[in-house]
């Protein structure tokens, strides 16, 4: 009997269920849409250029400045998503970031920074959550392919459980929802979605070693994609009108399946220069998330 795709997934859910894994379901695919459907430039207006009716953008930067740009709405929980091709060849001292943040001092953020390097040494992306002000929960990857030769896609996945970063749907961190534990979560702020490249060379590669080489320049990332699946919300507004209602909401995005708690893994174990959940020397008390999100 030949089993159809359908039959196929579940009946791999079920041996997942049998085997003791939490049954999760991957995102859903991003649509794509033009760069002014969500978004708009917030500094450096002619560092930015538009391709194929808005469907792609360039930024650049040089020794004079950078660029950015946010999105039009604010979110309380959803699934975004871009598609970017870093700054190729020299590019130290230089960070393309795409991160949320809300709006306020006490404020939660959830960043991807990537960190530029020499020629021929590889990017390193950061990952970071703040939490009610407190950041310090830096991680710190390899990607296992040349970001500069090709699109690859960056992906949130935000509700009241966990948030987890996406590396073209795997995932490559979870911060799950640990506040009996005494640690703070993000569900009652609404964050903006933001992007920009700009000069770091004072910390960004290798501590600031290597300083930005402006002969290099400018320095240009792409951008494609601009999915953004989120609860809009005022700035402030303190819960999700439709909270329990999305698909991004649902009982199978509550933990990671058996599958991506794998992939994770090997991320970890191949790719993670470092991580706060094993630094000692600078946190010698583990923080209480850490044991949670699978970290130790």
């Amino acid at each position: 009997m030949r089993l159809n795709n359908d039959q196929i997934r579940v009946l791999l859910l079920c041996v997942l269920a049998m085997a003791g894994f939490a049954v999760g379901a991957a995102p859903r695919k991003p649509v794509d849409v033009p760069f002014g459907r969500n978004y708009a430039p917030t500094w450096a207006f002619d560092h930015i250029k538009y391709f194929n009716g808005g469907s792609e953008i360039q930024l650049s930067l040089d020794k004079y400045t950078g660029t950015g740009f946010q999105s039009k709405g604010s979110y309380l929980f959803g699934h975004f998503s871009m598609q970017i091709k870093m700054v190729p060849g020299d590019s130290a001292g230089t960070v393309t970031a795409f991160y949320l943040s809300s709006q306020n001092s006490e404020h939660d953020e959830i960043d991807f920074e990537f960190l530029g390097n020499r020629t021929g040494q590889p990017y390193i992306l950061q990952t970071n959550v703040f939490t009610g002000g407190k950041g310090d929960r830096e991680q710190r990857i390899y990607l296992w392919f040349d970001p500069t030769k090709a699109f690859h896609s960056y992906s949130v996945l935000w509700n009241m459980y966990q948030i987890v970063f996406f590396v073209d749907d795997v995932p490559i961190r979870v911060f799950k929802n640990s506040k009996d534990l005494g640690v703070r979560f993000p569900f009652n702020q609404p964050m903006k979605i933001y992007s920009s490249l700009w000069n770091a060379d004072d910390w960004a590669t290798r501590g600031g070693l290597e300083k930005t080489d402006w002969s290099k320049g400018p320095f240009v990332a792409a951008y494609k994609g601009f999915h953004v699946d989120g609860c809009e919300s005022s700035v402030q507004a303190k819960y999700c009108a439709t909270q329990g209602t999305r698909w991004w909401d649902q009982r199978e995005f509550q933990d990671l399946d058996g599958l991506q708690w794998r992939r994770l893994q090997w991320v970890r174990s191949k790719f993670t220069i470092y991580n706060y959940c094993t630094d000692r020397k600078r946190f010698p008390v583990m923080a209480p998330e850490c044991k949670r999100d699978r970290d130790v």
